[in-house]
């Protein structure tokens, strides 16, 4: 469910088993800003879409990252995210491969006692 009223937008509802309840304020500028991003000419719009097939940069890091996880078996996040941290090189590329495979149908995600727990099901 979405309300809006006077600059706020409330967005209720769930994600899986998670709910959700967003409450988001923006002042009439803002609200214009982001009228003018929806308003995109139809030949913008269309232009990501052709470019989307193109491999990504980081494709060989996800790759990798899918292999981890599929070798384990099964690990805990934080188990987990140590691992893309040293294969990417950076926490913040580490904590991006993690959430790309939270999102992945090829993985399950857990909660456990203390930490998620990611599991292949590829």
């Amino acid at each position: 469910m979405t309300s809006i009223e006077e600059g706020i937008v409330r967005i209720r509802g769930t994600i899986g088993d998670w709910p959700v309840d967003l409450t988001v304020e923006l002042d009439p500028a803002e609200w214009a800003q982001l009228g003018r991003q929806v308003e995109l000419p139809a030949a913008v719009q269309a232009a990501p879409a052709a470019t989307s097939s193109a491999p990504r940069q980081d494709d060989g890091q996800w790759t990798a990252a899918c292999e981890v996880l599929r070798e384990a078996g099964q690990m805990s996040g934080p188990e987990l995210l140590e691992r893309l941290e040293g294969l990417a090189g950076s926490t913040a590329a580490g904590k991006r491969l993690l959430v790309r495979l939270r999102h992945s149908s090829e993985v399950k995600v857990e909660s456990g006692a203390d930490a998620p727990l990611y599991h292949w099901v590829g």
